[in-house]
């Protein structure tokens, strides 16, 4: 039996440029193991870089995706949403498996994230502050780029920074 080439090809320029857009996306798909069944859960995020490039949310301890993270840090995102017209599977998306970990409330870089925060989420201004809010840096693991039609790309955390 023969094997059959990979299609997914090793990230290049072109490809890594294309990841670094869609991370400018100001929100995500978070995929989570939820803390109470131990099942998948997938969330709508706030995303954004923080000013060291690494990837961020703001959570509320609220929030099931919260307790799901704590409780199991291996989690995915997914960043790219179809425009205009065509067929959604078309338009480029990234996913990246990452391990998530929670910024304490005290940590000395809290203060430079959370204006830096604010300057692409004006509107978290209203919570940020609230106790039972965090921030959560994501340290990619891996990635897989789909640039459209017969163009996917296997990305390492080096191509991502």
């Amino acid at each position: 039996m023969t094997k059959r080439p990979d299609p997914v090809a090793p990230a290049d320029a072109e490809a890594r440029s294309l990841a670094r857009t869609l991370m400018q996306a100001g929100h995500a798909a978070l995929a989570y193991t939820d803390a109470a069944t131990g099942t998948p859960g997938i969330s709508r995020i706030a995303f954004g870089l923080g000013p060291d490039g690494t990837m961020l949310t703001l959570i509320s301890a609220l929030a099931a995706h919260h307790a799901g993270l704590a409780a199991h840090p291996a989690c995915a995102l997914m960043l790219g949403e179809p425009e205009g017209k065509g067929d959604p599977l078309t338009h480029p998306r990234l996913m990246i498996r990452a391990t998530a970990r929670f910024i304490a409330p005290d940590a000395p870089d809290r203060p430079t994230i959370r204006d830096h925060w604010l300057g692409r989420h004006p509107k978290a201004k209203l919570y940020i502050d609230f106790a039972d809010f965090a921030f959560v840096r994501f340290q990619p693991v891996s990635a897989l780029l789909n640039a459209g039609f017969a163009r996917a790309y296997r990305l390492t955390p080096g191509d991502l920074a």
